[in-house]
């Protein structure tokens, strides 16, 4: 039984509590460790920890943080195999993927802002011979963050690694349904001499050690990336207190695929723009929109190629999808094919749970699934199911893909595929989406911002934009003589 701990103020330390809860390993469906089941008082020591590290940390040299964030990257580097193995056991997630995607993310993360605070610069200003004004960027103090759990490692970093960089100290929360690479993090931070106290890492659960950190007056920044419902109570706690918040949240991506795209690279992406890490990403194309000219020739092939995606044992090189993350998420996944049934959907490939043998026999496994015969506003194509599920619809025009496109409550991500550049710029721009890949899918350039509009969140992380977001601006204004 493997145990996780609290790591606060430079050490690993059991919950006040004294108490823990299970850590189930998805693809077995069995207990394979415990974690803390923390409360208000393990985030007031973190916090307090981090304050008390904060007047040191935000006062050292920005080639100093540079070069611990770098040892950190170093030591997730060296330690990738035994890191992308307990993503897998933690998850369900190939282990193929956590090798060669989340885990070397990140270290890239690490690497990228700690080499970025080097390159910073601020304004300056010439008021008319009367006035120099330049503006002073400083860190915020103590920044809360909490992290997903379909991106455990590459989401956790996403979010700590800028914050560390600008300068603040950090209380942050793993999922608490995938924690043990956000532990197994503390002791890389404890190995590479990270000064105590500047990062904090509470485990446990949601409305017990999310909500302190959301509403801890010590801690002035949020940054959250999760459920929508979530992000609400988040947003209704935090922004009374006026803390800055970052909030990403849910999406229900479209792809939409004009007659003109290069069929095959369109095909090819679709399929991994649907159905990677099970369906968990939430910049996942979940509705798929082909133009009529082609839309038979799509969907067959779409359907081939589902159809020889396999199911399986995550730890096996050729397994392409592993088990979801955990027994209530397939559960919810499956309420949710059962809807489509209902609304009158016409199941293309998968719609059942699969059951492996052996060992793996009780592991949550779903088919990858398709769907059509759907209208575009029906629950199964406006609302987020976060799985292997995704549905087809055929469109004529651009005013009615765009029309349903931009039709849910969310606005994240949206993927075009058209060799017509006019038509690519135009229906990008009238895309109701934070993010559009043209003729590609998850190509991320880390000095780009993130984020999404109406319901898939407030803010941008990424890049400039997220050192800004953990930073503070102030105007000095000086009277020339």
């Amino acid at each position: 039984m493997e145990r996780i701990l609290n790591y606060i103020n430079g050490q690993l330390v059991e919950p006040i509590s004294k108490s823990y809860l299970e850590n189930i390993d998805p693809s077995r469906g069995k207990v394979y460790g415990e974690i803390p089941d923390s409360d208000e008082r393990d985030v007031q020591l973190a916090t307090q920890a981090a304050k008390d590290a904060f007047p040191a940390w935000s006062a050292t040299s920005r080639e100093e943080r540079s070069r611990l964030m770098l040892k950190v990257a170093d030591l997730i580097d060296a330690n990738l195999e035994k890191l992308a193995k307990a993503e897998s056991k933690d998850n369900g997630k190939p282990v193929k993927l956590a090798t060669r995607v989340d885990i070397p993310r990140a270290s890239s993360n690490f690497r990228f802002f700690a080499t970025a605070i080097l390159h910073e610069s601020t304004e300056a200003h010439q008021t008319d011979g009367l006035a120099f004004n330049y503006t002073e960027r400083s860190p915020v103090g103590v920044a809360g963050c909490i992290s997903p759990w379909n991106l455990p490692l590459y989401l956790f970093t996403w979010k700590i690694a800028p914050a560390l960089a600008a300068g603040n100290t950090v209380v942050a929360k793993p999922s608490e349904i995938t924690p043990m690479t956000a532990f197994l993090l503390s002791e890389l931070c404890i190995e590479a001499g990270l000064s105590k106290g500047v990062l904090n890492i509470v485990h446990g659960l949601g409305p017990k050690v999310g909500q302190a950190i959301s509403e801890h007056p010590d801690i002035p920044l949020i940054s959250f990336t999760g459920g929508t419902a979530t992000g609400k109570q988040i947003a209704a706690t935090a922004a009374p207190m006026f803390k800055k918040l970052s909030l990403e949240l849910g999406g229900k991506n479209p792809n939409i695929i004009f007659a003109d795209c290069n069929f095959e690279e369109a095909l090819k992406t679709t399929v991994h723009s649907s159905f990677a890490n099970q369906g968990q990403i939430c910049l996942c194309g979940s509705r798929v929109f082909i133009e009529r000219p082609i839309y038979e020739k799509f969907k067959q092939a779409l359907i081939a190629k589902t159809n020889a995606l396999k199911v399986g044992d995550p730890a096996d090189e050729s397994t392409n999808l592993g088990a979801v993350v955990s027994e209530s998420h397939m559960k919810k996944v499956l309420s949710y094919i059962d809807l489509a049934k209902s609304e009158g959907g016409t199941f293309l490939a998968g719609g059942e749970q699969v059951k492996l043998d052996g060992e793996l026999s009780e592991g949550y496994y779903i088919q990858p699934t398709i769907i059509e015969g759907l209208s575009f506003d029906c629950r199964t194509n406006q609302e987020e199911i976060f799985g292997p599920v995704i549905t087809l619809t055929p469109f004529d025009t651009e005013e009615e893909v765009l029309a349903m496109a931009n039709s849910t409550q969310y606005g994240l991500a949206a993927t075009v595929w058209t060799s017509n550049l006019n038509r690519a710029h135009s229906v990008s721009s009238r895309l109701n989406s934070g993010i559009v890949w043209v003729n590609c899918w998850l190509l991320r350039d880390l000095r780009t911002p993130f984020g999404g509009v109406k319901n898939s969140g407030v803010g941008r992380e990424g890049g400039w934009d997220a050192l800004q977001f953990f930073s503070q601006k102030k105007n000095v204004c000086i009277k020339l003589p």
